[in-house]
């Protein structure tokens, strides 16, 4: 009987112990703002930086666009990611994640901005010039799940003009920012979404091509993006990984801070902040402008299903606004 008894608690503590294992180790999720071989270098050192302070196994999860890394944790393959905002609501609501501390711009910035590109010798100049939808022109949007590339320009150009893009332009298609902004510059597209971060990043690594766009359209203020873990990781290794993003880079820090703000000036950012998933409540009210302009837009719906539909979205919506309100003070 002891020897039974020695086998079952032998078997539990290598469960246990396998359990554990498990539980260290990170995938973090990076999405494809860029091309991988891009953001590789940019992120690799953070990375090394939080597996050296926290005993933890981090490894960079890459996917082709935002969808990828969104199921990833969805299915618990991405414990923690780096998101745009509307990449993170969708983490949010459908893969058990949580907002705990937001990126804040090298030049202390609390946020950056949507923007639409279009060659610099070219005729559109505004965003009236862009929308003749006569189906003469190719538009590159962002990824879907893309906050600057597809989001903000669907709320505040397409669905504040009651356009669809699908049977304004000719051609639309959707990219990364920095092939949006290339082609852009190449003039394989007449115009297309692309942000303030990743335009810097133009003008920093390809300077020849940031000279020959311009920009035709600016949106408002967008919050700064926010990093991610599922919920579900344990609160010692909670405490863990915020402890180093809010130390990382400042005098609090155990590490070389010289370095390591080195290494946060190669992703364009200064220290991290704290944040939660109220940073996400401009993006919600967004987001169902964006649908109940869409529904307004229907020709297929009558007046009274339009009403139906769009009701309930804009109860939610001013539940959203007020508690934006009560949250900013």
């Amino acid at each position: 009987m002891n020897g039974f008894l020695k086998g079952v608690a032998a078997a539990a503590f290598a469960i246990a112990l396998s359990g554990a294992a498990y539980a260290e180790e990170i995938n973090f999720g990076i999405i494809s703002t860029e091309s991988q071989q891009n953001l590789k270098p940019k992120w690799e050192p953070l990375l090394a930086d939080l597996a050296k302070a926290t005993g933890l196994d981090v490894k960079p999860f890459f996917a082709s666009d935002y969808s990828g890394v969104i199921e990833g944790m969805r299915f618990g393959k991405v414990q923690m990611a780096w998101y745009g905002n509307k990449s993170a609501m969708e983490a949010v609501d459908r893969a058990d994640g949580e907002v705990f501390v937001q990126t804040v711009a090298a030049s202390g910035e609390p946020g950056y901005y949507s923007l639409i590109l279009a060659p610099k010798d070219s005729k559109l100049n505004t965003v009236e010039d862009l929308l003749t939808c006569d189906q003469s022109l190719n538009f590159g949007l962002g990824d879907p799940n893309s906050t600057s590339g597809y989001l903000v320009p669907m709320t505040f150009v397409f669905g504040a003009n009651k356009v669809d893009p699908k049977t304004c332009f000719k051609n639309v298609t959707n990219a990364n920012h920095e092939t949006n902004a290339m082609a852009v510059a190449n003039g394989q597209v007449d115009a297309a979404a692309n942000n303030t971060e990743n335009m810097a990043l133009i003008e920093k690594n390809q300077p020849a091509a940031f000279e020959r766009v311009k920009v035709i359209w600016k949106s408002p203020l967008i919050p700064s993006d926010p990093l991610v873990w599922r919920k579900d990781l344990s609160d010692e290794t909670k405490t863990k990984i915020k402890d180093f993003f809010l130390t990382y880079g400042t005098d609090k820090s155990k590490g070389d801070v010289a370095r390591e703000k080195e290494v946060l000036a190669g992703l364009e950012w200064a220290p991290f902040r704290a944040s939660s998933d109220d940073q996400l409540l401009p993006i919600r009210v967004m987001e169902l402008t964006k649908s109940i302009a869409k529904i307004e837009a229907d020709a297929s719906l009558s007046d009274a299903d339009k009403k139906a539909q769009i009701a309930p979205l804009e109860a939610q919506r001013a539940e959203y606004e007020a508690k934006l309100k009560s949250v900013q003070g």
